[in-house]
């Protein structure tokens, strides 16, 4: 919100705010006070010209509400960081893919989390899978413990 937003704009931050299965042992209710109370901070910093509009539910509820109401405002980041499942992160990234406007940044967050108890428990395979089918427009510009890709028009 500090440094990528502009006064004017909005982040939707869309999440349940239960976690998933490696947060079993977190008080979620705790996560989400903390995230409460760092958005205040950063709209403070930004005399609340920028702001966050939380929505309390899980992504492809939000998304498939979003698509089938026809309300596809356009986005210019996107940050995939939920379920760390391989199933979820797909479904993610390819109902937020539609949104994103050519030039966006699409960031999968944990591409090299490890110690998964088998492949579909991380998001690697999914974020790879996303990667080879969207090709044609998906560029990726950054690999490390996250991966970056910008969305352009195809060939």
């Amino acid at each position: 919100m500090e440094n990528m937003m502009r006064d004017g704009d909005h982040l939707d931050c869309i999440d349940t705010w239960q976690g998933g299965e490696e947060h079993s042992a977190e008080d979620m209710g705790a996560v989400w006070e903390r995230f409460q109370h760092n958005i205040e901070l950063a709209m403070d910093k930004t005399d609340r010209k920028r702001f966050a509009l939380p929505w309390k539910t899980d992504s492809a509820t939000y998304l498939g509400a979003a698509i089938g109401e026809g309300n596809l405002r356009p986005y210019h980041f996107i940050y995939i960081d939920g379920s760390h499942t391989a199933p979820d992160v797909l479904t993610d990234a390819c109902m937020a893919w539609p949104l994103l406007v050519n030039g966006g940044l699409m960031v999968f967050d944990d591409y090299m989390w490890g110690n998964p108890r088998d492949a579909l428990h991380r998001p690697k395979i999914a974020i790879d899978a996303f990667t080879n089918i969207f090709g044609e427009t998906a560029e990726i510009v950054h690999v490390g413990y996250q991966l970056v890709v910008r969305k352009r028009n195809a060939a």
